[in-house]
């Protein structure tokens, strides 16, 4: 069998390690468009900031491991622009040496992941106006930050914005946020807005919603952002306002796009023609609180989903649970974490619940006060199972919003969440650890 994947990243590589280890004498081959394999996009803010050494240390395998190790064939620059799936064969550009491709396949996994969308605003041709989604995005990045850059605009609040403005704080620079709706991170509900607000203001962020970009001023570079309330100037920007599935290139083939043209995939991550998969950011998730197709493009997601259809593409039949929509962030000595729905999410699902808010700490009361935490549980209101939940917090948050989730997916209720037998010493928690308290509030 001939194995085609298009993507050398998480999705991607994960599929074909799976295929390696599983296939009869697989021949497989790999087509990346840029010229780095199998890295770690979520560490590059923290590169930006200095946690991170160097961009070499995000990265898993490189090309030559993966051809000289495994044997796969692995091809760099090279784009795919058209896929034939009646005739089995994918078409491309090197761009290494501007020639035209195209290769035969048995079988093929699209993992060609998700880019940052970059609205048409004018202005948007000058220097000094970045995105951040790859290494070589970084590297530039990294080279307009000289001395001369004291100001940087970022533009969208979501967790790229928060944790970029965070790292950009930490080497001295002045940062300004702008987004056009009225708060930060907006996968949380409105009441935990004024804690990440003040967090942003108390470290020197300058905030400013509600304002829509219209364009950019400048004569060669970047000298100002221009939005319908007014003009800031700026000496470099950084657009993340989200962003979108690589999959232009499929039209016409027949392959079924869903949620913002995401493919859309089954359980064992094949798409709706014959022999042709799709995994990671280039492909929908199956949401088991929303029982339905849904677009949260992570890490973790493409990881296991890649795995999923790597070892389905040899036969091995394996089944993609879903997910809950887990996410966590640190900003500045806050934690951020949420799973599941939030208020907004249940509301526009029409699912009737109801939630409770608490304030607790890390340790057991009597052995600290100073590491709180919010915690924030939603459940249905007639079945009381659990539906999600959101925690800020210095300390343990990671921990309570795993436990949450693995709530979540094996479907618990507010009072099964009393019976779990949860670590307790008073350095880690209380008899009663604070998710339990929340519940114990639960009307």
């Amino acid at each position: 069998m001939k194995y085609v994947i298009i993507g050398g990243d998480a999705a991607g590589m994960s599929a074909a390690m799976q295929i390696v280890r599983h296939g009869t004498n697989p021949e497989i081959v790999s087509f990346e468009q840029g010229e780095i394999y199998s890295y770690g996009q979520c560490g590059l803010p923290y590169v930006l900031g200095g946690h991170v050494d160097h961009t070499d240390d995000l990265i898993a395998r490189t090309p030559e491991t993966f051809r000289d190790k495994y044997g796969i064939q692995t091809h760099t620059l090279h784009e795919v622009t058209k896929v034939n799936p009646e005739e089995k064969y994918v078409y491309g550009i090197n761009h290494r040496t501007n020639e035209t491709f195209q290769e035969s396949y048995d079988r093929l996994l699209i993992a060609t992941g998700a880019s940052p969308k970059l609205p048409p605003w004018k202005g948007s041709h000058l220097d000094g106006i970045f995105t951040l989604k790859t290494i070589p995005d970084l590297h530039a990045i990294q080279s307009a930050l000289t001395e001369d850059v004291n100001h940087v605009t970022i533009i969208g609040g979501g967790y790229i914005g928060l944790e970029v403005a965070e790292n950009l704080i930490e080497i001295g620079k002045e940062v300004h946020m702008i987004e056009r709706g009225e708060r930060l991170a907006k996968l949380f509900d409105q009441d935990f807005s004024p804690s990440i607000h003040d967090t942003a203001t108390h470290h020197g962020i300058t905030l400013s919603f509600q304002e829509s970009v219209e364009g950019f001023q400048g004569h060669t570079h970047v000298e100002a952002v221009v939005t319908d309330k007014g003009t800031h100037p700026t000496d470099l920007v950084l657009a993340a306002t989200g962003v979108s599935p690589n999959t232009s290139f499929l039209k016409g083939t027949g392959i079924n796009l869903s949620y913002q043209d995401a493919i859309e995939v089954n359980h064992y991550m094949e798409t709706n023609l014959q022999d042709i998969y799709a995994a990671g950011d280039c492909a929908t998730q199956y949401h088991r609180i929303k029982e339905r197709q849904d677009y949260i493009p992570l890490g973790t997601h493409a990881n296991k989903q890649g795995r999923i259809a790597g070892l389905n593409m040899v036969n091995v039949p394996t089944t993609f649970k879903g997910v809950v929509g887990t996410s966590i962030i640190k900003f500045f000595e806050n934690t951020l974490g949420k799973t599941g729905l939030s208020e907004a999410e249940a509301e526009r699902l029409h699912i009737p619940y109801q939630s409770v808010t608490i304030q607790a700490t890390h340790e057991a009361g009597y052995y600290s006060k100073e590491n709180e935490m919010t915690i924030k549980l939603l459940y249905q209101a007639n079945t009381r199972t659990l539906l999600g939940g959101q925690i800020i917090g210095k300390s343990g948050v990671d921990k309570r919003i795993d436990v949450l989730a693995t709530s979540l997916f094996q479907r618990l209720t507010v009072e099964d969440l009393l019976d779990l037998d949860l670590a307790y010493a008073p350095p880690y928690n209380g008899v009663w650890d604070p998710l339990q308290q929340a519940a114990r509030r639960a009307k």
